[in-house]
């Protein structure tokens, strides 16, 4: 069995960490999947997603500030559009997770959440839930 859901993130801010693990909660319940795999997939080059601590809102800022000391704007950068600092951190993120549906649900552990990560915005963003198993 396999299905596929999709839905928009809109960011407000250049750089921002969006919590999107209900929308992805529903989709993998709305499957019908028991036991498997969901595949969460950005269709955006300046957009990843990541798993991470979504009970403290500080770790998403931490992440932002650490991200932004290894990929920082730089004149060098050749890159017309002058967002390559953006590109850099999609690559070391991932526009895709794979995760495990156990029991129906997502096997995340208890401060998991799944981060929308916007590098580029604002902007309205895609994001594609692929849920397979049986």
């Amino acid at each position: 069995m396999t299905a596929l859901a999709s839905f928009n993130v809109r960011s407000s801010k250049q750089s921002e960490w969006i919590d999107i693990s209900s929308e992805v909660h529903k989709a993998v319940a709305e499957s019908g999947v028991k036991e498997g795999i969901a595949v969460v997939f950005v269709p955006h080059t300046t957009a990843s997603v990541t798993v991470n601590e979504n009970a403290d809102p500080d770790v998403p800022g931490d992440l932002r500030l650490a991200l932004d000391l290894i990929s920082p704007d730089r004149g060098e950068f050749r890159h017309g559009e002058g967002n390559s600092a953006a590109h850099v951190k999609t690559s070391l993120i991932s526009p895709s997770l794979t995760l495990i549906v156990a029991g129906g649900k997502l096997l995340l552990g208890t401060w998991q959440g799944i981060l929308f990560t916007e590098h580029d915005g604002p902007r309205t963003r895609k994001v594609h839930v692929r849920t397979m198993g049986e």
